[in-house]
């Protein structure tokens, strides 16, 4: 494999690495107020162009076919927004009576209220290869 195409290969890799170091040798570029605006361009337009291209990658049949899942859905939805918060609550009641930092526990309860970045793992099983149906996890 010649150099051009190990590039054209990897050329989302080379593409980070050069956001990186460019990030690090003029890190006012992208400060809040800075050229790039990110309090507007992160904020709306990155997020909803995301969502709006993994929805423009849908099949129409597979779209209707995952709506008919009303169980899975609703299973997914209390599991990751009540039970997994509620059970998280009770771990931190039992932590409290050790002596760890409050500060630590209370980061704790944040991130176990937060719902886990479901499309971001929809779009890396996707772009893989892999299957993103959620019924193949139930097979």
């Amino acid at each position: 494999m010649g150099m051009l195409d190990r590039l054209r290969k990897d050329w989302f890799i080379l593409g980070i690495v050069l956001v990186i170091t460019v990030a690090k040798l003029e890190p006012a570029f992208g400060v809040k107020g800075g050229p790039l605006k990110p309090e507007i361009t992160i904020t709306y337009i990155a997020v909803s162009t995301i969502f709006f291209n993994s929805g423009l990658s849908l099949k129409t049949e597979e779209l209707t076919s995952a709506l008919m899942h009303v169980k899975l859905h609703l299973f997914v939805q209390i599991f990751t927004l009540v039970f997994f918060p509620t059970a998280i609550w009770l771990f931190l009641q039992l932590l409290s009576i050790t002596p760890i930092n409050e500060w630590l526990l209370k980061g704790l309860q944040t991130v176990g209220c937060m719902p886990p970045p479901v499309s971001s793992a929809v779009i890396l099983t996707k772009a893989v290869g892999g299957n993103e149906d959620p019924r193949a996890a139930l097979q």
